[in-house]
């Protein structure tokens, strides 16, 4: 059941972040903030998509017909992932659009009540006890052994010269014809002397980078720039990232800079294209109209800039893919994963050195209705324990491309993480 939930309608929904065990999607200090599990599954391999979908559907099945259900979903980047794709329903949903707040909970039977105003009342009580703190440990993660006596970033599956050599050998296998873009990431860990504060890392992320969706599943946490695909109401909606460049390398005195440099630059134009082509060549058989930027923009982050373009297309008005649906089909795009795909994914698998997890793979919530918004898992990590993280970056990989500035991007793409750990 849901209520009009009048005291987050003049609050950011960032205030709500008081718990480490909260799922979030936030951006603009509005979207969702779920309390409590009913319901959880997790899935691996090839049909991780489908075995998540089917039951999500006997979970719709089985609700009652006026049940307003959402739920929060993140998939692995690839099938040969030992990590769990999950999907969780949580108890209770603070959602806030437009300024406008509901409180949805999925309210137990055997809850005494009398009238609306006893549920209501009922409701802020239950809200009160799920929003009591909790430390990362209580989410199930193990301990670093030993601890770590102060804060620190260190290496990890991937280093600074290996990641390198991927490269080059991506750019061998461009060269030869075999591939036109390929994207390949890296990891650091960080190692934390006091226990990883996770509402605190998604205030921060939420806070500094509100044009990106701030989000947090099952210890996966981060703010990514990139949305794979809305779903709201029969229209469908995506923005693509490709091109980057790091605040840091900029003349102060130069106001076109990253116009020139982003816009006017082949390279970044060429890694951009193909990223757009990706997602438009696999939209449009289930669509029946689309719009796309004939012209990329210039998005501005606190630490990058990005080529980007936003699309929107018009869904079919009889059996409409769901965006759970939609994310199959897009996933893995261009922009994180390479051209042509199966290909790309093969080489990613060779020449990374380690398993992206859920990094870079869909990230996000469905509706009962099959609406929904799933973003790209980037600028972000997973905490791996009380004192741990993982963080990723990623980076496209075409003809003309430098390993040392491929490298350098791949730090600035680790910035927000870095920041919101005040690392």
């Amino acid at each position: 059941m849901s209520f009009d939930f009048a005291p987050a309608a003049h609050v950011p929904l960032d205030d709500f972040l008081t718990t480490d065990s909260a799922l979030v999607w936030l951006r603009h200090s509005e979207g969702m903030v779920g309390f409590g599990e009913a319901f959880s599954v997790s899935a691996t391999g090839e049909h991780r998509f489908e075995a998540l979908r089917t039951r999500w559907r006997e979970l719709l099945d089985a609700a009652a017909p006026e049940a307003e259900l959402f739920a929060f979903v993140a998939v692995a980047f690839s099938s040969a992932s030992e990590h769990g794709s999950r999907l969780v329903v949580p108890e209770m949903v603070i959602r806030k659009v437009g300024g406008e707040a509901q409180l949805f909970w999925i309210r137990s039977e055997d809850v005494p009540a009398e009238s609306e105003t006893d549920l209501y009342h009922l409701a802020r009580s239950r809200l009160a006890e799920l929003q009591e703190d909790s430390a990362p440990g209580h989410l199930g993660f193990p301990d670093v052994d030993p601890l770590p006596a102060e804060d620190r970033l260190t290496v990890g599956q991937v280093n600074d010269e290996q990641y390198k050599t991927a490269i080059t050998s991506g750019i061998e296998l461009i060269e030869s014809g075999e591939l036109t873009k390929l994207v390949l990431a890296r990891d650091a860990v960080a190692e934390l002397a006091q226990p990883v504060q996770i509402a605190r890392v998604l205030k921060e992320l939420s806070l500094r980078y509100r044009d990106c969706w701030t989000y947090s599943m099952r210890g996966l946490i981060g703010a990514t720039p990139e949305m794979l695909i809305q779903v709201i109401n029969g229209t469908a909606r995506a923005r693509v990232l490709a091109g980057t460049l790091d605040r840091k390398l900029a003349p102060g005195s130069d106001p076109d800079y990253a116009k020139r440099a982003l816009t006017d630059n082949e390279k970044q134009r060429h890694e951009h294209q193909l990223a757009i082509d990706s997602l438009t060549t696999q939209l449009r058989p289930y669509v029946t109209h689309m719009d796309a930027h004939a012209e990329p923009f210039v998005l501005e982050l606190p630490n990058v800039w990005h080529l980007a373009s936003d699309v929107t297309a018009i869904m079919p008005a009889e059996n409409p893919p769901s965006a759970l649906d939609l994310a199959e089909i897009l996933h893995p795009t261009a922009a994180v994963c390479g051209t042509p795909t199966v290909r790309a994914a093969q080489e990613i698998l060779r020449l990374e050195g380690m398993d992206r997890g859920r990094y870079a793979g869909p990230v996000g919530w469905i509706d009962s209705h099959g609406n929904g918004e799933f973003g790209i898992a980037l600028r972000g990590g997973i905490v791996e324990s009380e004192h741990r993280i993982r963080l990723f970056a990623g980076c496209g990989i075409v003809g003309a491309s430098d390993p040392e500035s491929e490298l350098a991007e791949s730090w600035a793409k680790m910035r927000p993480m870095k920041q919101a750990l005040s690392l």
